[in-house]
């Protein structure tokens, strides 16, 4: 049994892609906080900081999904999927707790 790094689906190249575009949003995000830019009383007062948020959220969540599906239906057994897919549950973990127990 050989271990792949790079995904060999189209599903799995997917879930890598979602994950990256997930960083890159929560950069942007990081960087947008250190420019200066703050949040309001609501979750949308700036949306300078709500779009990237949840752009990454959303790309984060997708990640998820498309790496279950890639590695239950399609078999995928590269190491990124796992990796994108674990990234992709705590994501998911983080905003279904931030939804569900407000503070």
């Amino acid at each position: 049994m050989t271990i792949n790094f790079a995904p060999k689906t189209r599903l799995g190249r997917f879930s890598v892609g979602l994950i990256s575009a997930f960083f890159l949003f929560f950069i942007l995000f990081q960087l947008l906080i250190a420019s200066g830019q703050r949040g309001g009383e609501t979750f949308f007062d700036n949306l300078w900081l709500s779009i990237p948020i949840s752009l990454a959220g959303i790309c984060g969540i997708s990640a998820f999904f498309t790496g279950i599906i890639g590695i239950l239906k399609k078999r995928e057994r590269a190491i990124s999927i796992f990796l994108s897919t674990v990234i992709g549950f705590f994501v998911l973990w983080f905003v279904l707790g931030e939804i569900l127990v407000p503070h």
